[in-house]
């Protein structure tokens, strides 16, 4: 199955229960494609465990959900050894992390140290109990939610940790058109056995090596990376992107080009994820926030500054001939 067709799949799919929101869908599902995390950071209510079960469901991945809470333990993640006395041994009882669709509901209610104990996983695919290291299952995908505006009994993200989400989305409240349709379908229960999967396993990896041979020529690499390293001097910017953000766009890129159906990239799709995959890693200085500036402002005033490179054309005979 191609990656154009295996995304409208999926779209038709979750659109059964989750309203509009198109653009935002097809980030997360670029998000995941490209073995990313992905960070919803909008406020109660929104429909975003309901779209993270719906997307586990179309997608015919094994989902878990962890509420995080100031008491929660990093062996309440990962899981604990126990002792058997059945048996007079030891023995590993897993935690809700070993899974493919894990829901990290309210991260930002958990301790730091227990925040940390995802670090990880995200970044390696596997974690590690009295010495012993267990890979997690193919496709593992952290969704984690928080409250933007919410500040009592919560806990700000480390930079680390922010860095490991591959994008940061906002949902947003839906439209007067769409919620009327959210009451007309969802009024009374969420119909989750309307959601087929898309495809099989087999189809989910035919769409990861299709995304694994897209072409990127030289000069959108280069464009590409003159966009991060810009953030790194920009005056406003305390903190720039890291190489791990390059890393993230340029899968991303890749992604995006084959679900629009094309087998190279154009700066267009560098464009199309720039500020979702960046904005959550850079560190405003106090200037800029006293001129009430904000990280979306200085990622457009940075693309908008960067030249783009040669038309299309050009870039797809770029990268054949490579």
């Amino acid at each position: 199955m191609k990656t154009q067709e295996y995304t409208d799949l999926l779209l038709q799919e979750i659109h059964k229960i989750f309203v509009g929101k198109d653009k935002q869908l097809r980030l997360m599902i670029m998000a995941f494609l490209s073995d990313g995390h992905i960070l919803l950071d909008d406020f109660p209510g929104t429909g975003k465990t309901t779209l993270v079960k719906t997307m586990a469901l179309a997608l015919g991945l094994s989902e878990s959900r962890i509420q995080f809470t100031p008491d929660l333990l990093p062996s309440d993640i990962i899981g604990t050894t126990i002792f058997n006395q059945s048996t007079n041994s030891f023995t590993f009882k897993k935690g809700p992390v070993h899974t493919q669709i894990l829901l990290a509901d309210e991260i930002n209610r958990a301790i730091p140290r227990t925040q940390s104990a995802l670090l990880e996983a995200m970044e390696e695919g596997q974690v590690t109990v009295d010495g012993t290291t267990m890979t997690l299952p193919e496709h593992f995908c952290v969704i984690a939610t928080q409250n933007p505006v919410e500040r009592e009994s919560t806990f700000k993200l480390p930079a680390a940790q922010m860095d490991r989400f591959f994008l940061r989305i906002s949902l947003g409240y839906p439209d007067e058109a769409e919620e009327i349709s959210i009451i007309s379908n969802l009024g009374t229960a969420i119909p989750y056995d309307r959601i087929c999967p898309v495809g099989t396993i087999e189809d989910l990896h035919s769409v990861t090596d299709e995304i694994s041979r897209v072409l990127v020529s030289e000069p959108v690499k280069t464009y590409l990376v003159r966009l991060v390293q810009h953030t790194r001097n920009h005056p406003g910017l305390l903190q720039g992107a890291s190489p791990r953000a390059s890393r993230a766009l340029f899968r991303g890129i890749m992604t995006w080009a084959a679900m629009a159906g094309r087998d190279y990239c154009i700066p267009e799709d560098v464009q199309a994820i720039w500020s979702a995959v960046m904005e959550h890693r850079i560190v405003l200085t106090n200037e800029a926030l006293y001129q009430k500036q904000t990280g979306a402002d200085i990622l457009s005033q940075i693309l908008t500054d960067t030249p783009v490179p040669p038309e299309k054309e050009e870039f797809f005979h770029a990268a054949k001939a490579e």
